[in-house]
């Protein structure tokens, strides 16, 4: 990863890569699966945006179907099972989450037909960055000097019936703790524009991992390679599972300013994951 990353605060969570024939076979019929799926859609999805482009502009009533259909048999793939409470919001608004794996992705995207919004480094990083270019993720500077410039993005989006997915903690954890929220694109919620209509609803991501396996398995956080940890969880015998928390939806005019708006998020978020590692969410929610 690039930028600033968070490095953890323990030993532990190093990807351990396939064990053994069996690991290596499940890699390789997972992983096979997986690429047919993944590049088979997005070649699907570019030669359908070739027509939607010119017809609806930003408006793109068929891909995001794609995208959302994809993520779904990526997991069923994976055998990662995917739980849920509460109800995703439907858009136009914004969406805020913890960041704990590239694995969130799928597990966002299955739930509701989003857009992504990443730093600009991200549109550089090779193969991760063109599948994000042609799902229409939203590049920005995390600068407070560029708030107006992204507000008026933000608000071209929202214009287009887009659900915005912002991970305001900057980062991506061991899928343990949610970090403080940075409050900088916060500010754009509260503009003129899109004050008064904008609709936010923070959403918690708690990973439970395979029986036996480190409680941190699919948390992917400081300088661990993307590789070696897509092979750890191609190569688990058993997945475990991920649950998406979908919380009330607050509206940004009924906050002061952005650190009031932020902690208010923050706090809705934070809170399903720590009571997943204080031991209060044993049983399946489910």
């Amino acid at each position: 990863m690039s930028g600033p990353t968070w490095e953890g605060d323990g030993p532990g969570g190093v990807p351990t890569g396939p064990r053994g024939i069996a690991g290596w076979l499940r890699v390789l019929l997972r992983g096979s699966a997986l690429g047919l799926v993944t590049f088979g859609g997005l070649a699907l999805l570019l030669l359908i945006r070739l027509a939607e482009r010119p017809l609806c502009g930003l408006r793109r009533p068929v891909t995001p179907h794609i995208t959302q259909g994809v993520c779904r048999a990526a997991l069923v793939i994976l055998g990662l099972r995917r739980t849920q409470s509460g109800e995703p919001m439907p858009g136009p608004g914004a969406i805020v989450a913890n960041h704990a794996s590239w694995l969130d992705i799928f597990a966002l995207n299955a739930g509701q037909r989003v857009y992504f919004v990443s730093k600009s480094e991200v549109a550089a990083w090779p193969g991760i960055g063109w599948l994000a270019r042609a799902t229409g993720t939203l590049f920005i500077k995390r600068d407070r000097r560029e708030a107006r410039a992204q507000a008026n993005l933000f608000a071209e989006r929202l214009a287009a019936g887009h659900l915005l997915l912002f991970f305001p903690e900057g980062t991506s954890t061991d899928g343990r703790r949610v970090l403080p929220f940075k409050t900088t694109l916060f500010q754009a919620f509260l503009s003129d524009a899109i004050r008064d209509d904008m609709a936010i609803q923070p959403v918690t991501l708690s990973y439970h991992a395979p029986v036996g396996e480190d409680a941190r398995f699919y948390g992917w956080w400081g300088d661990m390679e993307f590789g070696g940890h897509l092979l750890q969880t191609l190569a688990a015998r058993r997945q475990g599972r991920v649950h998406v928390t979908y919380h009330p939806p607050v509206r940004a005019a009924d906050h002061a300013g952005r650190k009031d708006l932020a902690r208010s998020c923050e706090t809705a978020v934070r809170g399903p994951v720590t009571a997943l590692v204080d031991g209060a969410a044993d049983r399946d929610p489910a």
